[in-house]
């Protein structure tokens, strides 16, 4: 399943790209996030907690930053599972940061998620929908910590 999008934030790029490769501020922004660390400088551990339709879900999962070109580029690829045991998930994610002026940067992204067990049986349409939610309220939290 292939999710894209896009969205603007006002700030510095380097401000924007400092965020989005510390997971104390991505732990605050991603909704449901119990629990996110560096492992190292590449690497994150991370445990997630959403409703997915009629099912409660909580993701534990890595991920593993595997091309860094700073302030613009970061791809990086994921892999976790349901601690209820729901199923299990990969993901490949690219995401890009273009300054269109000195304080507004344009964040575009692309996810290949692999699905599982009973999690790929919700179907691909909701969980479009979940991350579209969790994708727009992240966009939201992200600018908020930005301002401040």
């Amino acid at each position: 399943m292939l999710i894209e999008g896009q969205f603007s934030l006002q700030a510095p790029i380097q401000k924007v790209w400092d965020s989005l490769l510390d997971p104390q501020t991505l732990g605050t922004c991603v909704p449901g996030t119990e629990k996110m660390e560096a492992i190292d400088k590449e690497t994150y551990e991370s445990v997630v907690a959403q409703r997915v339709g009629p099912f409660k879900v909580k993701l534990k999962f890595t991920t593993k930053l595997t091309e860094v070109r700073p302030p613009n580029y970061i791809k990086a690829v994921g892999r976790g599972a349901d601690v209820t045991k729901l199923g299990n998930f990969s993901t490949e994610i690219e995401v890009r940061l273009t300054e269109t002026s000195p304080n507004n940067v344009d964040v575009s992204y692309s996810a290949n998620v692999s699905l599982v067990g009973r999690l790929a049986t919700f179907g691909e349409r909701i969980m479009r929908a979940k991350a579209k939610d969790v994708g727009d309220q992240f966009t939201k939290n992200l600018q908020e910590k930005l301002k401040g």
